[in-house]
């Protein structure tokens, strides 16, 4: 009898220990650490690079000899050009948007074979002054580690999706330790791939590959706040309506920044010329900002390079306000040519330096009072409307202040900025939101319901002749090779935006989609529907097993398919009862 009831009870403590660690949390006290150490050595090593051994005696020299700046930014430009063309397959993928594009369309998959040429591309161009700073190459190092990590450590028990995961993680705690700011990396990391939505199942391996790089390179560094801020010690109410306006003021700046810097992007991305030209052209303009600022204002404040000095200078000394609204507009002028052209780096510095001295000359010309506060207050302000990361923005301010008196103040220009700002973005590549998941998904792979009798056709092929071989069949997509290689797909929908007088002219390479995503038999179907239907969602997917091989192809029809004949045969046994 006591057998019996221990068995029963047993059962039940065995079904709530099996609900209570259902995902299987455990394996990120393993991995996350690791994950965070590996890049707390990295950033460390940047640090050490750049701020320590190249920006202060170039900077130095700059400022001695002014005309220096040119050339010196165009040196620096196209030394990261020529690696970027020459040391990597595609130069505009680097820094925060390749991390964002691999975390949506690629599964978090990050090649490492130019891992190391696009750190020393991002030295070379923030070493000699390009209006950027370390965040860039912080967030690439690490999200690039955790995904070479999760293929050196799937024995541990991770999965297809955890990639993506451990991508997010990663750069977070990239992002933690070059600001010494762990909530701050957290936060920016998960808020990064979406305008309004957050990347929620990274939360807990961010969590401790944040804290675990902060303290790697806090043992190298030291732990000292990265900005000094007097913090205020009261605001008023009126404080909080200035506040509001400051927000539309940065909002609408950022606003028209972010749309410029779209277009600049796109221009030069679509430019016909190499990549290094363009590298120079932008660090000759770079430097010309740098140029132009210290013939009108002497003094060591330049909008040129990390610039993390130039925080302390426009809260700690004495600059005008139109000293430093000229000094915002150029920084964002030298931010646009150097990161526009293709500057490896990223902008969250230029964005809340440019939001600080925006604020203190409000502070100065319009309060009359706490230069402080509305430095803190643009700052956040700025960062909201640009990234689209309000969270992060206020979360910075709060600890690079050391303190919790600018939160409100802060968190009123960020919400006002963000809304002004409108869907406007720097980042190309964000989402406004996960999609809904078919919870069934998750339980199919990938193997289960793809095409493995696949027909293709040849990038050489005209369209006439491709119309006529493809008339006969089912299919709407075909994988498109070249030399033994899947080069891309093209659909029959395509057709229609040739000319039927053009066929005969016309081959599928000019016409079909590089961009193919290519997933595992073992992915399961909920990862291959979001890419399918992602903003930049593909017709088809590619299944390749480890050796490349392609084994099969996977479309929505299918996915479809799978579900309707899965819920058929769920329904079929309940109408026999």
């Amino acid at each position: 009898m006591q057998n019996a009831r221990f068995k029963k009870y047993a059962a039940f403590v065995h079904e709530d220990l099996t609900a209570t660690y259902s995902r299987d949390l455990h394996r990120w006290l393993i991995v996350a650490p690791i994950m965070g150490v590996l890049t707390g050595l990295l950033i460390t090593l940047l640090v050490k690079v750049i701020l320590q051994w190249m920006w202060p005696p170039i900077l130095k020299y700059y400022l001695a000899h002014p005309l220096i700046m040119i050339p010196g930014t165009l040196g620096g430009f196209v030394i990261a050009g020529l690696i970027m063309q020459y040391m990597t397959p595609d130069p505009n993928q680097h820094s925060t948007e390749e991390i964002v594009r691999s975390y949506h369309d690629h599964q978090g998959d990050i090649r490492m074979r130019p891992f190391v040429p696009k750190l020393i591309a991002a030295i070379a161009t923030v070493g000699f002054g390009g209006s950027a700073a370390l965040e860039g190459p912080s967030i690439y190092g690490g999200g690039a580690l955790g995904s070479w990590l999760w293929a050196k450590m799937r024995r541990v028990g991770l999965e297809s999706r955890d990639r993506r995961i451990m991508l997010i993680s990663g750069a977070a705690a990239g992002m933690s330790a070059v600001f010494r700011a762990p909530l701050t990396g957290i936060i920016f990391a998960l808020e990064m791939p979406y305008k309004d939505d957050l990347a929620h199942e990274a939360l807990l391996p961010a969590l401790i590959a944040s804290v675990t790089s902060y303290a790697t390179m806090a043992a190298f560094v030291g732990a000292q706040p990265l900005f000094e801020f007097a913090s205020a010690v009261t605001y008023t109410r009126r404080d909080l309506l200035w506040s509001a306006l400051l927000g539309v003021i940065c909002g609408l700046i950022a606003m028209a920044f972010d749309i410029t810097f779209r277009r600049t992007r796109h221009f030069w991305v679509q430019a016909k010329m190499p990549h290094w030209i363009k590298m120079a052209i932008g660090g000759a303009l770079t430097g010309a900002c740098g140029l132009l600022f210290v013939s009108i204002y002497k003094g060591g404040l330049v909008p040129l390079g990390a610039n993390y000095e130039a925080v302390h200078m426009i809260l700690q000394e004495s600059h005008g306000s139109l000293e430093l609204t000229v000094f915002g507009f150029l920084k964002l002028a030298a931010t646009l040519f150097s990161l526009g052209v293709g500057g490896v780096s990223a902008m969250f510095v230029p964005l809340f330096l440019t939001g600080s001295s925006f604020g203190a000359a409000f502070a100065q010309s319009v309060v009359h009072s706490s230069v402080g506060l509305y430095a803190a207050v643009g700052m956040a302000a700025f960062i909201a409307a640009g990234y689209k990361t309000p969270l992060t923005a206020v979360v910075f301010v709060a600890e690079a202040t050391g303190g919790h008196a600018y939160i409100i103040p802060s968190l009123i220009g960020a919400a006002v900025a963000y809304a002004v700002s409108g869907e406007a973005s720097v980042s190309g590549d964000q989402r406004l939101h996960e999609g809904l998941r078919a919870s069934e998904l998750s339980k199919m792979m990938v193997r289960e319901v793809m095409q493995k009798r696949v027909v293709s056709t040849e990038a050489g092929t005209m369209l006439k002749e491709f119309a006529d071989s493809v008339s006969g069949h089912p299919h709407a997509v075909y994988p498109v090779y070249d030399m033994g290689e899947v080069v891309g797909t093209v659909s029959v929908s395509t057709l229609a935006k040739v000319p039927p007088q053009k066929w005969d002219q016309t081959k599928l390479r000019d016409i079909m989609d590089k961009n193919v995503s290519v997933v595992v038999p073992e992915c399961d179907l909920e990862e291959a529907l979001r890419l399918l239907m992602g903003q930049n969602g593909q017709h088809m997917l590619l299944v390749k097993n480890e050796t490349g091989k392609l084994e099969g192809v996977l479309t929505k029809t299918d996915i479809l398919s799978a579900l309707d004949t899965r819920a058929r045969r769920i329904s079929e046994p309940a109408a026999e009862i």
